[in-house]
């Protein structure tokens, strides 16, 4: 009951100690508030009213269904014009995408030749160029084989191909990338916050007072786990609800206080590495750069950037030794796919086992930076 007692009471300590640290505060406010939000809104990796031209040199009834086809929230309202405006509008930015119907294309349709439109796209653009070439190809083919049916009497095609987006019906990458940015922010102040306290305490000579009580290096650092986790849950719990659900409505599939459960085994993971990184550093900059050397590499090979089976073999195996990987893939299968308990019960499992290891590594380095002091 003592060292609980001593737990409680250092994390209160460090509790106020934050209280009092304006800029760290300030910091975490921003991170789950207006910086997760710029992040989720500000990069839109779906095509959007995306402006597009049209010469119509043919003026018939397939060339008008193709341009009454280009629909928002894709693409604006196609604008018709000239051959002799698609290289300035082009040039000047007005276009991303322009389509040339030849003349005689409707006629070389129901004659069963293969006639062409020209696509012109800039490409400056570069993710909506790619997506909006897919959606343009699709379009035009639906068109055409649309026509092509009502022109030759068949009631209905031989094939109907039907796609089913699931889990995300509209394909909003808004939802992946807010999710994805609070994962990140996480692994970010978790470890800043929990490698910070040590090494300002070094800084201002506080831990030498923490030495002279009869407290064991066990509960000094569980003090500071605790404390700093218990922050980042609660600023977590606010984004999610708050700026996720309610602001931006991403709709959540899974239960949401499992996957605070999840974020909490997490959370002792990543304080353990930020002390871990804090024994380590001698001053704040140090601190700083081992981050970028240790925890960015581990954010960005987790699978909330990339997909992990995209990475080399290697690597992918590599990876499946940090926790994460298995944080990221947890959170997936909870918020967007609706999992259970009873599907990622094993992930939680090896999460909190590397935490645990991850937790004694730290602690034993912990011991011996106290026995230098």
């Amino acid at each position: 009951m003592r060292t609980f007692a001593n737990i409680f009471w250092l994390g209160t300590k460090e509790l106020r100690s934050l209280r009092r640290d304006t800029f760290m505060l300030v910091f975490i406010i921003y991170t789950f508030s207006l910086g997760t939000y710029i992040e989720a809104t500000g990069v839109s990796q779906e095509l959007h009213n995306a402006a597009v031209g049209i010469v119509d040199e043919d003026r018939s009834d397939l060339s008008r269904r193709i341009r009454q086809a280009l629909l928002p929230p894709w693409f604006s309202v196609p604008q018709q014009i000239t051959l002799a405006d698609v290289d300035g509008g082009m040039d000047g930015g007005r276009y991303t995408f322009v389509l040339d119907i030849p003349p005689n294309f409707q006629a070389d349709v129901i004659a069963g030749m293969k006639p062409a439109i020209q696509v012109n796209i800039d490409a400056t653009a570069m993710m909506q160029a790619g997506i909006g070439e897919g959606y343009l190809t699709n379009i035009v083919n639906q068109e055409v084989a649309e026509f092509q049916r009502l022109h030759s009497g068949k009631k209905e095609q031989p094939i109907e191909l039907r796609a089913r987006f699931a889990f995300n019906s509209n394909l909003n990458s808004m939802w992946f990338t807010g999710t994805m940015s609070i994962v990140n922010h996480i692994t970010l102040l978790a470890c800043l916050a929990s490698g910070a306290a040590l090494v300002r305490e070094r800084e201002h000579g506080t831990i030498d007072h923490l030495l002279v009580m009869p407290l064991r290096p066990f509960e000094i650092m569980m003090a500071k786990v605790w404390a700093n986790s218990l922050v980042i849950l609660l600023a977590v719990t606010l984004s999610l609800v708050v700026l996720l659900g309610w602001i931006l409505r991403v709709p959540f599939a899974g239960s949401v206080p499992l996957y605070l459960s999840a974020t909490a085994i997490y959370l002792m993971f990543a304080s353990s590495l930020g002390i871990l990184l804090g024994t380590i550093a001698r001053s704040m900059p140090q601190l700083g750069l081992l981050f970028i050397l240790v925890a960015v590499p581990m954010m960005l090979l987790s699978g909330a950037e990339t997909p992990i089976e995209s990475m080399p073999e290697a690597l992918q195996i590599a990876m499946q030794g940090v926790a994460s990987t298995h944080y990221v893939a947890v959170t997936k299968a909870i918020l967007f796919r609706g999992a259970g308990l009873d599907v990622v019960w094993s992930q939680l499992v090896t999460m909190a086992g590397m935490a645990a290891i991850l937790f004694a590594i730290a602690l034993s380095r912990f011991r011996k930076m106290l026995a230098q002091s």
